[in-house]
């Protein structure tokens, strides 16, 4: 197996390991948030605005982090540095 080949399997399996953890963990810690969220406006009802707004930036971040995991494994597949170091030598 030569180095071009063994870059390609390697950026493969790591980029199909970054979408399935990035895409799996973001949607576990959004159903959590949304959960502790209506949780708190079912206990206290005058707080839901505030609470409201914090969930809304809580989930942007979160979401984020999975548009972050998405772009690297777009990158390691479809522009990976290390691919154009082989291809140059």
């Amino acid at each position: 197996m030569d180095s071009m080949t063994s870059i390609a399997i390697a950026s493969i399996i790591t980029a199909g390991l970054t979408t399935s953890v990035g895409c799996m963990m973001p949607a576990i810690s959004e159903g959590k948030a949304v959960a502790a969220a209506l949780s708190s406006i079912a206990q206290q009802p005058d707080a839901a605005p505030i609470i409201t707004r914090t969930l809304f930036v809580g989930l942007a971040m979160i979401e984020s982090t999975a548009i972050y995991c998405f772009v690297v494994s777009m990158i390691l597949i479809f522009a990976n540095p290390f691919w154009t170091h082989i291809v140059a030598k």
